[in-house]
């Protein structure tokens, strides 16, 4: 087989939808995706709205067994990767081999440093006076620790 073609994003200021849109595309192709930055994709709408909705979720699980799931990512590249994760045909085998080609780091690893990076225009958000949260932020609010913080 030949070699893989690598597609690094940069997601810093991108909307995650349509990143992740992207993303699964090419992951479906037979690209190796690489999206680094996650913390800093964005969410649209009312940061309270975004916040309250995210909480709500997080409450659902079973009533019989609450240590069986459904559980749910605080982390950011965690949650980037599930994002994309639901734009794939993931029970299927063509979507879980896509999904082990996906990469999501928080910031940008060494390895990847150097090497140029696709910035979606059409993707990145217009205006940033706008109503929006970024994945890092609603983490934070979701009780996630930055390590790197603390």
């Amino acid at each position: 087989m030949s070699e893989q073609t690598i597609k690094i994003f940069d997601a810093e200021n991108m909307v995650v939808g349509r990143l992740s849109a992207k993303a699964a595309k090419a992951a479906l192709l037979g690209s190796k995706v690489v999206i680094v930055n996650a913390e800093k994709a964005i969410l649209t709408g009312d940061r309270r709205t975004v916040i309250n909705e995210w909480k709500e979720k997080s409450n659902i699980r079973t009533s019989y067994n609450p240590r069986k799931g459904p559980f749910h990512h605080r982390r950011p590249d965690k949650m980037v990767r599930r994002m994309i994760r639901g734009m794939l045909p993931w029970p299927k085998p063509r979507g879980k081999s896509a999904l082990k080609r996906i990469h999501v780091f928080i910031g940008v690893p060494e390895e990847y440093a150097d090497k140029e990076k696709i910035v979606l225009e059409a993707s990145k958000y217009r205006s940033l006076t706008m109503k929006y949260i970024t994945i890092g932020e609603l983490s934070h609010e979701l009780g996630w620790r930055n390590p790197e913080v603390a």
